[in-house]
């Protein structure tokens, strides 16, 4: 298993705007991908305007395939003019 915590930093005044559009593609997530095993969105309680995506796939084919799908392509497009800052992401072992 490979984990993926992303974390987003998003405009104060466009947290709204960001949510509605990152639930479209948690909820497509979920629907589509059998190999993304959790794939949710978390709201910082101590920084605002931060936000944690926690992401278990069962394979690198799993990863791969989230990255390459179209509606994450378009969902990241959406999200660029809330965004305060480029996402950072890091790749995680699962230990079993």
């Amino acid at each position: 298993m490979i984990g993926v915590v992303a974390v987003l930093k998003v405009q104060p005044d466009k947290t709204a705007d960001f949510e509605k559009v990152f639930l479209g593609l948690q909820n497509r997530v979920k629907a589509n991908e059998p190999g993304c095993l959790v794939y949710q969105l978390t709201r910082s309680k101590a920084e605002a305007g931060t936000y944690k995506v926690l992401e278990l796939y069962a394979s690198e084919d799993a990863l791969k395939a989230h990255g390459s799908s179209d509606y994450f392509k378009a969902a990241g497009a959406a999200m660029g003019p809330f965004m305060a800052g480029r996402p950072e992401i890091e790749y995680l072992d699962a230990v079993e």
